[in-house]
């Protein structure tokens, strides 16, 4: 991963408009030539380049080339004064050092409209690596009108120019290649058993094919076969944390927990929806304002102690208390952890409520002269200091403060550190039913008491488009906001975006994250992040599913979680499992709900999860419609159950248990071909069916299965189907070793490639150690036994020392460079593996590491994978 220094550099150095040239392009039509899309002149319609091509599908191109090598980070596409049907709609970027050597780092679109869009480039690689740039590729795929030339107008680049910098990043990158080339080239000659020469290129460039204990897992199981020595050595990697990434990466279960608890009198929060929720995690207390019970809002307060599971009214009616909030709903409260400040902002009162959803309000009248209507109110609670208790109205009016409008469901995020508030969407209420009118994007410097619009014009940067019933979470690492879902329009959202607030800059993470696995377009859903996992959870609310050209709005039967994992861009969506009980048909869980809300306390590791609607109600269909928020009439149950969710993953012991079913149907494959019937009979149901979850199907199946080798030992691994238990499971070979090893002569012409000397006969020749011509024609390399192997079976390498793996203790074997220590067990040496037998071992192996972390074992996929299919590289 990049350094702290690297992260500190590129906050540090600034962000510079970079300079380039035409380099290279496809054919154009007629004046419309490549330079000049140099030129910024909108209402020239000449400033453009078309491609020659209207035919789709034909690959058009123009390849930029920097004046210099740079950090490139973000591309500005200029447009026409008025839209125009040749304007380019799809396109991809790629980059890189050279023009043979590119890389996509964007796919996207443009819209058909004058105002120029900013994209940001990828400029991270997926070890974390920052790459430089010296072209950059631009490829058009479609034109907004069909038919039509694809135009290119103004291209402007952005990004970090700085030498010494840029000297920094180009080293550090090309050292991270070759490193990733080496330890490619590494992974092949272990795989075909070139022992040797792999060893002479790890003590040349000092390189490290994985971690110490994987590989000590390599020559226990592959070369040496010592089964029982494998899963100690497996157990020896969990020890020392190699199966952390697979833990926090596999796919959890929800464990729910009803939470039954009061004040001292017996009293808790009411039923309500639409309420206001936040967390103080240094002290464990949760808080808790105001919402709507289905027939009127609310302006009680609450505070949750965790530790004691106690319940505490401190202010029954907030309207009562000096400077307190009246009754409302839909609003946002944040808690900032520096200052143990409360922020509250949104209000959807009793009388904006019913404006918006009665069918027969008349229009509103002006307001009279002097008479504040609307005004959006921005309040402090402290929970710290003198003040302790106290509430404090920063702003009568946002809006006229330069801040957002009465507003309701909005979201309100807190950089802490940086002491801002974020404020993004939300509906605006100003007393007109029609058309609606959405907020936009503000901060709010808390010392200097300022409100900034933060896109005030769409013509400047990439905008997050406005909506409301969405999520918001801030990131306080990268200083990032995620910004996804909720409604805009009649339309429910499925795209992420993430803001950066140091740059100011908006990317489009996902423009449709259903379509790539994650949840079904949601309104009123509610998320919290878990900063140390990089995860955030996601509780459905309303969602839409797409049923032909329809879609469907519906609050499911059960409750839809999902996980989002953004440690890499753009993130992997996970749907989250129900938990499992003692009782297998009965799970506790909460009923589904919208408008609820959700805190989650790092220390903890639970989400608290409180209230909502529990459902539409049949008899008020045309209120639900006009606002699907929470404050409906009538519409809907309210809920008052608490709960708390727990996420459990797989544990380190399940995942010792799947490697030793692995290990364990390997050797028993091999006691069938290699002893009597009888013994691999009993180790099958003592040993093998000791390490098989018999609650799952397939592997149950696949257990029984396994019986098959006993009737035919080199018969193929059994067309089972698969299932988690039994993940990256091996299929066998149906060639027995003595088929394998096949016949040594070979008839050639005068053409064909041989490894024999001139005068050497077929019978000196072991082609068991050359390339022998596969059925089909091609060249499959079968190797036998290295030289080196047979020192490592000598006693002093028989056992790893799993009790320390640390590079700088132990004995060093003299010629594998890895860390053993002397045994006494026999002198008697295993035999050495048949090719057969060591690529079947090998294969078990490689499937061992799909629960080693990522950077502790070989690079993933083949070298042969990076060899063209014609030959060519």
């Amino acid at each position: 991963m990049a350094s702290a220094l690297d992260d500190t550099l590129r906050r540090s150095i600034a962000q510079v408009p970079l300079k380039y040239s035409i380099a290279a392009a496809s054919e154009h039509s007629g004046l419309y030539v490549a330079s000049n899309i140099l030129r910024d002149e909108p209402a020239d319609s000449t400033s453009r380049w078309s491609g020659a091509s209207q035919i789709p599908h034909v690959k058009q191109w123009v390849t930029l080339r920097l004046d210099n090598l740079a950090v490139l980070k973000s591309i500005t596409f200029g447009k026409f004064v008025k839209p125009h049907p040749c304007n380019m709609k799809d396109f991809r970027v790629l980059v890189g050092t050279s023009e043979d050597a590119l890389t996509e780092v964007l796919q996207s679109a443009l819209r058909n409209d004058s105002i120029p869009e900013t994209f940001p480039l990828r400029h991270v690689n997926q070890a974390g690596i920052l790459f430089p740039a010296r072209y950059v590729q631009i490829v058009p795929l479609s034109a907004h009108g069909q038919s039509f030339h694809i135009s290119i107008w103004h291209v402007a680049l952005d990004g970090i120019a700085d030498e010494e910098y840029v000297e920094h990043v180009r080293t550090r990158h090309e050292e991270h290649q070759e490193d990733i080339t080496m330890r490619r080239i590494l992974k092949h000659l272990r795989q075909r058993r070139l022992l040797t020469p792999l060893k002479f290129i790890q003590d040349r460039c000092k390189v490290q094919l994985e971690h110490p204990l994987v590989s000590q897992l390599f020559e226990t199981l592959v070369l040496r076969g010592q089964f029982l020595e494998s899963e100690q050595c497996l157990r020896a990697c969990s020890d020392n944390g190699l199966f952390d990434s697979f833990v926090k990466s596999s796919q959890p279960r929800a464990h729910w927990k009803r939470i039954t608890a009061a004040d001292a009198d017996g009293d808790y929060p009411m039923k309500r929806g639409g309420h206001a929720m936040c967390i103080d995690s240094e002290k464990g207390l949760i808080y808790l304002h105001g919402g709507w019970d289905g027939t009127k809002n609310l302006d009680d307060y609450w505070a949750y102690n965790i530790s004691n599971n106690q319940w505490k009214l401190l202010s029954l009616h907030t309207s009562q208390d000096k400077n307190g909030p009246g009754p409302r709903a839909c609003h946002k409260m944040v808690f900032d952890q520096k200052t143990g400040c409360i922020y509250l902002l949104g209000k959807l009162g009793d009388e904006e409520g019913s404006r918006l959803l009665s069918e027969n309000t008349p229009e509103p009248k002006p307001p009279a002269a002097g008479e504040q209507q609307f005004c959006s109110e921005f309040y402090r609670y402290r929970t710290r200091g003198i003040d302790q208790g106290n509430w404090e109205l920063l702003n009568f009016d946002t809006a006229a403060s330069g801040g957002p409008p009465l507003l309701f469901d909005h979201e309100l995020v807190i950089d802490s550190e940086s002491q801002v508030i974020y404020v993004f969407g939300g509906r605006v209420v100003d007393g007109e039913k029609a058309p609606i009118k959405y907020s936009g994007f503000y901060s709010y410097n808390v010392p200097t008491s300022k409100w900034k619009n933060l896109q005030p014009d769409p013509a400047t940067s990439q905008t997050i488009p406005l909506r409301f019933g969405h999520s918001m979470l801030f990131e306080p690492i990268s200083k990032s906001i995620f910004v996804f879902a909720g409604q805009r329009e009649d339309k429910y959202l499925a795209d992420m975006w993430i803001y950066d607030t140091q740059s100011g800059m908006a990317s489009e993470a996902w423009s449709d994250f259903t379509s790539s696995g994650g949840p079904d377009a949601c309104f009123t859903q509610r998320s919290v992040i878990n900063v140390d996992a990089k995860e955030i959870y996601m509780i459905c609310g309303l969602t839409r599913t797409r049923a032909g050209s329809s879609a469907k709005t519906e609050l499911r039967l059960d409750i839809p979680k999902w996980v989002y994992r953004y440690e890499s861009y753009p993130g992997k969506w996970m749907r989250i499992l129900p938990g499992t009980s003692a009782l297998e048909y009965h799970v506790e869980e909460p009923q589904a709900r919208y408008a609820h809300q959700l805190v989650y306390d790092p220390k903890t590791g639970q989400t608290f999860m409180h209230g909502g609607n529990g459902g539409v109600s049949s008899e008020a269909p045309q209120k639900q419609s006009k606002q699907e928020g929470d404050v409906e009439g009538d519409g809907g149950t309210r809920l008052d159950d608490f709960w708390t969710m727990r996420l459990e993953r797989i544990s380190p012991e399940e995942i010792i248990r799947r490697t030793s079913f692995k290990i364990r149907t390997q050797q028993f494959r091999e006691m069938c071909e290699e002893q009597p019937a009888v013994r691999a009979l009993s180790f099958l149901q003592t040993e093998v069916s000791a390490a098989v979850d018999h609650s799952s199907m397939d592997e149950a199946a696949y257990f029984r299965s396994l019986l098959t080798y006993l009737l035919n030992p080199t018969a193929g691994s059994p067309p089972v189907t698969q299932g988690d238990g039994c993940r990256g499971r091996t299929q066998g070979h149906g060639q027995s070793r003595q088929n394998q090893e096949g016949s040594r002569k070979r008839s050639r012409s005068e053409d064909d490639w041989t490894n024999r000397l001139s005068g050497e006969s077929d019978e000196d020749v072991d082609m068991s150690n050359g390339v022998p011509e596969a059925s089909n024609g091609t060249m499959t390399l079968t190797i036998g036994e290295d030289p080196l192997e047979q020192s490592l079976r000598t006693p002093l390498a028989t056992t790893p020392n799993l009790s320390n793996t640390s590079p700088s203790s132990g004995d060093h074997h003299p010629d594998s460079g890895l860390i053993f220590v002397p045994t006494t067990t026999p002198m008697d040496q295993p035999s050495p593996p048949s090719p057969a037998r060591f690529k079947q071992r090998v294969e078990v192996f490689e499937a061992l590491l799909e629960f080693i972390n990522e950077n502790a074992k070989e690079p993933s996929g083949n070298l042969l994978d990076c060899i063209n299919v014609m030959g060519g590289s």
